[in-house]
């Protein structure tokens, strides 16, 4: 059963740069995949399917997020050489990212004794994601539990990427946990819903809707054994999205310190059953910023 209420009516990167040309994600059309301006030119990829394209115009590779992959690809190394423990790997897109890389001490504070590495890199989605499980990121890795939050960005649209529909956002959600899987069997799977978001310009009308409905598929992928699943959305917004005060930050999309320490607060008697209590917070995994 899934945990939280539910608030909605219930590489190495093969190096793809030097005498390789980067890959460019070829612009769909799939009709009703997205809202956004007719004027916006769009790549609305598969989220079932590993995609390295990002946030530059025309599908053409993000040099920044190449850096991060392979820095995480590094990390993953260390670990499963073993000079780097990690227990908890933490994975997932700005919303997991952030938190170690702008609210240390909240990370520290509420998940150091935990041996945790954040994975999260802002602004993917699951098809990036799939990327980055599939060259190298979890590779010997062998974490005992993985957070996984993913899931907004496909929801929303930019000037370069057009929504995916909710089905197809949830078949990502879904592909990215077999990818987990296949490539660290033996870690239970901390799966949390899609958090809510008041950012505008960026999403469509029924977001809050979708997120719901998403909410309500993905958290069906839990079998309260190996995959459990935590809602949060209702100590973050209220029946019709609208957020609390002081959960997110300015942009209404990202967790404040607040908002992260609610997450904290719903993961840890599950962590404790599955990693048992913490040790004395100490500083997590060295990783590239």
């Amino acid at each position: 059963m899934a945990l939280g209420y539910r608030i909605c009516a219930v590489l190495s990167l093969s190096l793809l740069l030097g005498a390789a040309a980067a890959p460019v994600a070829t612009p769909q059309t799939t009709p009703g995949t997205s809202t956004a301006p007719a004027t916006a030119r769009l790549l609305v990829e598969d989220p079932t399917k590993a995609s390295p394209a990002r946030s530059n115009a025309g599908g053409t590779i993000n040099n920044g997020w190449v850096n991060r992959h392979n820095g995480f690809v590094t990390t993953a190394k260390a670990a499963a050489a073993g000079t780097v423990p990690i227990d908890l790997y933490m994975e997932g897109d700005s919303i997991t990212d952030f938190w170690k890389s702008r609210f240390a001490a909240n990370w520290n504070r509420n998940l150091g004794g935990w041996k945790p590495a954040d994975f999260g890199i802002s602004g993917d989605r699951t098809q990036n994601l799939l990327y980055r499980i599939e060259n190298g990121e979890l590779d010997g890795v062998n974490p005992k539990v993985i957070v996984l939050n993913i899931g907004t960005n496909n929801l929303a649209w930019n000037a370069t990427y057009g929504m995916n529909t909710v089905e197809d956002t949830v078949k990502g959600v879904k592909a990215v946990i077999d990818a987990l899987q296949a490539k660290a069997p033996k870690a239970k799977i901390l799966l949390i819903g899609i958090m809510p978001r008041n950012d505008t310009g960026k999403t469509p009308p029924e977001i809050w809707q979708n997120i719901c409905k998403a909410n309500e598929q993905i958290a069906k992928f839990a079998d309260d054994k190996t995959i459990k699943f935590v809602n949060l959305n209702d100590k973050m917004a209220d029946k019709d999205g609208k957020l609390f005060p002081g959960i997110m930050g300015s942009d209404n999309l990202h967790p404040a310190d607040k908002g992260y320490q609610i997450w904290a607060d719903a993961m840890k008697p599950i962590l404790t059953e599955w990693l048992g209590e913490p040790t004395t917070a100490s500083a997590p995994a060295s990783q590239p910023k």
